[in-house]
């Protein structure tokens, strides 16, 4: 196994992981849902921390981000898109009229061009509008993921599971957060420790 000069690391079978991040929808989510205010710097997800997990959950394949963001107001948020490209993601800034989706179109069109494409492929986002391409992409030869905060996943991404799909909580499975986040979610008797709550 080699590392490229991007970060990511090369598996010799040639496998990949696309890595697609719906930056929108974890933000909104994030500070609207779990918040309830816009997100410190500190409780930001350490996107780092994602490509590492895509890489060491699914065995090493080289991992390729794709960051996902609405520039449709004509700016671009250099220092965080720096500091993405700095980490191995790859931002993708979309522009389009006001009635239109731009993050969610260009992750389908993504999610379209890879059913012809070998890979795996990790999702990040809780909206439900991306069911219908997520399974499509379900089946033997491919493992698609999603990464998000479980409880305030969509139920038509969670109905999937059953076809296949796996999905990774941002704080608990990928350890994203430098902070412990204000979450009601319920909890697996196994990961219950008493000692948090006393």
């Amino acid at each position: 196994m080699t590392t490229t000069h991007e970060g990511t690391t090369a598996d010799p079978t040639g496998r990949t992981t696309y890595v697609l991040v719906d930056g929108e929808n974890i933000d909104a989510t994030l500070g609207g849902s779990i918040l309830n205010a816009r997100p410190a710097p500190e409780e930001r997800p350490r996107w780092e921390r994602v490509l590492s997990f895509a890489r060491e959950q699914w065995g090493g394949a080289e991992v390729k981000g794709l960051f996902f963001l609405n520039a449709s107001h004509g700016t671009m948020p250099m220092s965080f898109v720096q500091a993405l490209t700095a980490i191995g993601f790859r931002p993708i800034p979309l522009a389009g009229s006001s009635h239109e989706k731009v993050v969610d179109i260009g992750i389908q069109r993504t999610i379209e061009a890879l059913l012809d494409r070998p890979g795996d492929v990790l999702l990040a986002s809780h909206d439900g509008d991306f069911a219908p391409y997520v399974a499509q992409l379900l089946g033997p030869d491919r493992r698609v993921g999603l990464l998000g905060f479980e409880e305030l996943i969509s139920g038509s991404l969670q109905q999937l599971v059953d076809g296949g799909l796996e999905i990774f909580d941002l704080e608990h499975h990928v350890h994203a957060f430098n902070v412990e986040l204000p979450r009601l979610r319920i909890i697996p008797l196994e990961e219950f420790d008493p000692l948090r709550y006393l």
